[in-house]
């Protein structure tokens, strides 16, 4: 079967040799809004696209890492069924974060790619190989992103990311092919 993506060369080789990916979740993983129970208890909404594009992630050998500002029981939840194991919470400065799970993995920065919608995402974008945000971050990630996604956050944007991570690894069309066998 013949890949129906397809992205900008360029775009592709910054991606290349990636092999861990950092992530917001307000705004990149879900869609930014804050639901309260009458309890007080945090709701989150998440997609499965995205969900399964971190699934294939970690199967292509990119490790994902999540940094966020809060921390929730169903963003935790969701953190465990993905398999994710490496996560930063109630981190409002994300570059030591970042930093402290780069030296844990024994990498740097050029191996590295984010995906983040607002300010306190910038430094970790910044310095990394590849930064990604979805169409609906501020002006100011949009202007440092090498790439802009087509969908919003928490409706696919992650997934997109990943699509083009996978693509960059080389291992997006043996994981097609093997799904449409």
């Amino acid at each position: 079967m013949r890949p129906a993506l397809n992205f900008d060369p360029e775009l592709l080789l910054r991606a290349q040799g990636v092999q861990v990916a950092f992530l917001d979740v307000d705004g990149v993983l879900t869609d930014g809004g804050l639901l309260f129970s009458e309890t007080g208890e945090t709701l989150k909404r998440f997609n499965t696209l995205d969900g399964h594009g971190l699934k294939m992630l970690q199967k292509a050998g990119i490790t994902p890492v999540v940094i966020t500002g809060r921390d929730s029981k169903p963003l935790r939840t969701r953190l465990t069924a993905l398999g994710i194991t490496h996560a930063h919470f109630g981190t409002e400065d994300k570059r030591p974060a970042a930093e402290q799970t780069l030296r844990e993995l024994g990498l740097g920065w050029e191996s590295a790619a984010a995906m983040g919608d607002d300010w306190p995402d910038i430094p970790v974008m910044r310095r990394c190989a590849f930064a990604c945000a979805p169409i609906n971050a501020h002006a100011e990630v949009l202007a440092i992103a090498h790439h802009v996604t087509t969908t919003r956050g928490g409706e696919g944007a992650v997934r997109e990311f990943c699509d083009i991570l996978m693509v960059a690894s080389g291992r997006y069309v043996n994981f097609l092919e093997e799904y449409t066998r």
